[in-house]
């Protein structure tokens, strides 16, 4: 993943920048960077890795060298960014959020029929916003070339370009999998993925881009000069998982869809009679907690914290290159309150169950501090697919997801042919999977979260959301 910030004032904007794409951390974890337009001493960049550290530790000794009215930052999971490009089109500067699932297909393209060189990386691969930079520059202005890219690119891609004369050009994806929100001040614009982020700059929404549309934004105001599409399929994740909870895409707040989810799935129990006999509800933190507090409040189960993260050492437990590394800070970031645990029965609810390797984790250490019985629900249904378009999660291959080796591990390939019935928990296959998969990882019982309930919760025109990593359809 990854996230993006960009602003434009009458006043300088560095600090806007800085902290604005600080407050995307929890994005991506490989690189980020900065980029500042300064009229006298042009643009100033500057990218660093955060494999293993924050973003403000690396560019708080940046900020004296760069001033300036108009810049933009990155966080990314991928590549190094933001790029200064230089092409007929002009001089400016340019970041990427998404997945080019054609990517060789573009650069062999650009090899053999453009001649174009590109810079690779030590890798051997080409940086994907070099990519996306090299598309746009077969435009007739930036504009159509941003158009003619996003046509060409099989995923999804979001940009910020920032120019040479004092503006920044914002498109947001061609479907709009991901949001592109603008707020303003008394003194200009900028341009987010989370809300949030400018909310607490001073800044105030004033627009919310649609699939596809690209705004010219300067210090005076913004304008479309390419219009939105019809089609939408914003990812549903960003409410689940990922997003941020003082977010709002499409008007839905992140922390009130996620206890309105939580909610619902304790209604939809009740309705089934499967309901546990618990002691408490817990989440497993960060993204976990509310939709237990959801649940919690809807059955009449107690909320408690029966383990606490502990994040001073590392904040994200998925930076290590290493998944043994990061299995290891999983477990070493969980402290159990043994008061809380000894002798209950808990229920614990997530975000999702991707891999199942720290959740597996997380029952152990519960079960060693004393608990009598653990019941795990996720927020959300089985993982079937690995995502296309955004690569929210590392996984390359669907024998990544849990679901899949379990149903393998079931029926061999012809389990692979049913995958609709074993996502259904109301179908035998579906039994069958939430009973193999409480057998592998020790659960007492299993529950997840039904599509048709997850999407009652967003609240927004279901066909303008994203489900392929459950469904496998666009």
């Amino acid at each position: 993943m990854g996230g993006f910030f960009g602003a434009v004032s009458h006043r300088d904007i560095v600090l806007d920048v800085f902290f604005g794409t600080d407050y995307h951390s929890h994005l991506g974890t490989k690189s980020a960077g900065m980029a500042v337009w300064n009229r006298e001493c042009g643009c100033r960049r500057q990218i660093h890795s955060i494999t293993n550290t924050p973003f403000r530790t690396k560019f708080e000794k940046d900020l004296a060298d760069f001033s300036g009215n108009v810049g933009l930052g990155c966080i990314s999971d991928s590549d190094p960014q933001p790029l200064l490009v230089r092409s007929h089109l002009g001089l400016y500067a340019i970041t990427t959020v998404g997945q080019i699932n054609n990517a060789e297909e573009l650069v062999n393209t650009c090899f053999t029929e453009r001649g174009h060189t590109f810079m690779a990386m030590s890798s051997g691969k080409v940086n994907a916003t070099e990519l996306v930079a090299s598309l746009i520059n077969e435009g007739d202005d930036l504009v159509d070339g941003i158009r003619r890219a996003q046509e060409r690119i099989d995923g999804s891609m979001a940009v910020l370009i920032m120019t040479s004369d004092g503006a920044i050009l914002a498109a947001r994806d061609r479907f709009g999998r991901l949001p592109m929100l603008v707020g303003q001040d008394k003194d200009g614009y900028c341009v987010s993925f989370e809300s949030f982020a400018y909310q607490k700059l001073g800044y105030h929404s004033v627009y919310e881009l649609g699939p596809a549309e690209i705004l010219h934004i300067t210090a005076d105001g913004f304008k479309t000069v390419s219009p939105a599409g019809d089609k939408m399929k914003i990812c549903a994740f960003l409410w689940t998982y990922y997003g941020y909870p003082n977010s709002n895409y499409e008007g839905v707040n992140v922390e009130v869809m996620r206890c309105r989810n939580g909610e619902l799935m304790a209604r939809d129990e009740i309705v089934r009679g499967s309901l546990p006999k618990v002691d408490c509800v817990a989440g497993v933190p960060d993204s976990g907690v509310p939709h237990a507090i959801g649940y919690a409040n809807r059955s009449g189960k107690p909320f408690a914290r029966p383990f606490v993260k502990y994040t001073p050492t590392w904040p994200r437990s998925f930076m290590p290159s290493n998944q043994e590394v990061r299995d290891q800070v999983a477990k070493m970031k969980q402290i159990p309150v043994p008061e809380l645990i000894e002798g209950k029965k808990l229920l614990i609810v997530d975000d999702s169950i991707v891999r199942g390797t720290q959740l597996q984790g997380t029952v152990e250490f519960l079960y060693e501090s004393g608990a009598t019985e653990v019941h795990m629900r996720s927020a959300c249904p089985p993982i079937m697919y690995p995502c296309k378009y955004l690569n929210f999660s590392r996984n390359n291959s669907d024998m990544d997801l849990l679901a899949r080796r379990i149903i393998q591990e079931l029926e061999g390939d012809e389990g692979q042919k049913h995958l609709e019935e074993y996502a259904d928990s109301a179908t035998e296959r579906g039994q069958c999977l939430l009973h193999a998969i409480c057998q592998k990882l020790g659960f007492d019982s299993l529950g997840y979260q039904s599509l048709d309930s997850l999407l009652e919760a967003i609240g927004i025109d279901r066909d303008k959301i994203c489900t392929y990593c459950w469904t496998g359809k666009e």
